[in-house]
């Protein structure tokens, strides 16, 4: 069956709240084998509201509303559900119980408005609300089903996956699974051409690339009878991509590239340290966003300017004014420097020019990510060609990562003491 999913708040279209709930429920409706076509956002407007539920039945047989289940006057999506589908409200006098229940446990007053949450479209199923005050409801009407959620996003969460689901099983009858390949040194467009073989063929399973930031990734999914039938599917197809552009891969399992490289150190008991320059900690700081990462990373220091290399680092001061502080010999005496001075078996050390403007003759977007392990060190030559400094700051890190993970991987032999422009 095909659903739309329908965002009710003024707030969302003034971008004061994100809409996260979207992505959630998209998820997990695929995930039952239903076909998500289309997301609507529209404000607190009765008229609209009902153009949108308009629109989106002619295509779809079920909506899924999330927002306007509150006390206030604008709070409105379902009574304008029930007048769609024809359907008068009725006082559902559990859930009003329950939502006293609640004001009583908090010590608080329940005001007057209240009541009206306890109004539900009759021949609804109630969605009782153990994390709020919101009742939600399914409704089906002559073939068309309507799921309508509250706004919060816990609330909703925990409404869908209590309540929701169990309405939603008697309308799915296929069953969804997918994988999400990971790659990185591949552009899309590159990408998608070396799948074209399989692209151009698919039927099921799907095959769908998308852009992400200095990545791209892959989403392989089946739908089928059984979830047994859909498994196979995806892991047959999974093994024929990976025979095609294996080398760019680095997680089958939609992991980000900072867990596989702190996974990968934990399990092979191996110890990691850095030193920063343009990046200002950016690599230190996602490091230790991964759980366990004090077990492998013990040092990380940020040295932003010339004096701190030397200080800290031990890079000489022949070699600044030789090759400059942007510059492959340099980034590899900072790999060098923390290294020894942590005792680590692996380090890695960016510098460059973050931007938006240039520095010292080198255009922004130019950075040298140095490294060394065992008797092996060297540097990575990066030029994005943009001026863009967040976006140049992240891209950097990104690719720190992806130099540990081809140390790890025995793929930076082949570069060692040697300069090697990506």
């Amino acid at each position: 069956m095909n659903v739309s999913i329908i965002a009710v708040g003024t707030e969302l279209l003034f971008g004061q709240t994100l809409n996260t709930n979207a992505t959630y429920l998209s998820n997990k409706m695929n995930l039952m084998g239903f076909n998500v076509l289309y997301h609507f956002v529209v404000g607190d407007n009765e008229d609209r509201l009902k153009a949108v539920i308009g629109r989106a039945m002619k295509d779809t047989d079920i909506l899924i509303f999330t927002g306007g289940l509150g006390p206030t006057q604008d709070d409105l999506t379902k009574e304008t559900v029930a007048q769609v589908f024809g359907v008068p409200l009725d006082r559902d006098e559990k859930c009003l119980e329950e939502i006293k229940e609640f004001f009583q446990s908090r010590g608080r007053q329940m005001a007057e408005n209240n009541y009206k949450q306890a109004d539900l479209p009759r021949g609804s199923v109630a969605f009782h609300n153990s994390v709020g005050t919101a009742p939600g409801f399914g409704l089906e009407v002559d073939g068309k089903v309507a799921i309508c959620l509250p706004g919060p996003p816990r609330e909703m969460k925990w409404m869908f996956e209590n309540r929701a689901v169990d309405f939603l099983q008697k309308f799915s009858h296929r069953n969804m699974y997918y994988k999400v390949i990971r790659t990185i040194g591949i552009g899309e467009s590159d990408l998608e051409t070396a799948l074209l073989p399989l692209i151009d063929t698919q039927d099921d399973p799907t095959i769908a690339t998308y852009a992400k930031e200095g990545e791209c990734t892959l989403r392989v999914a089946s739908q089928r009878d059984s979830i047994h039938e859909a498994v196979e599917a995806v892991d047959q197809m999974c093994s024929r991509i990976e025979n095609i552009i294996g080398e760019y891969i680095y997680s089958t399992e939609d992991k980000p590239l900072n867990q596989v490289v702190v996974e990968k150190l934990i399990n092979r008991g191996l110890t990691l340290s850095s030193a920063e320059s343009c990046t200002g900690g950016l690599f230190a700081s996602e490091v230790t966003d991964i759980p366990g990462a004090s077990a492998v990373f013990g040092r990380g220091l940020v040295t932003y300017s010339p004096e701190e290399k030397v200080k800290l680092l031990g890079v000489s001061k022949e070699t600044l004014e030789k090759y400059s502080v942007v510059s492959r010999e340099t980034a590899v005496e900072m790999a060098r420097g923390v290294r020894t001075g942590a005792g680590s078996h692996i380090s890695v050390s960016v510098t460059g020019v973050a931007g938006p403007g240039p520095s010292d003759g080198f255009p922004a977007g130019t950075a040298y990510i140095g490294y060394s392990f065992q008797n092996k060190e060297g540097a990575v030559e990066i030029r994005t060609g943009r001026d863009d400094r967040k976006w140049n700051r992240n891209y950097f890190v990104l690719r720190m990562f992806k130099v540990i993970n081809e140390i790890l991987d025995g793929k930076m032999d082949e570069k060692t003491d040697r300069g090697e422009n990506e």
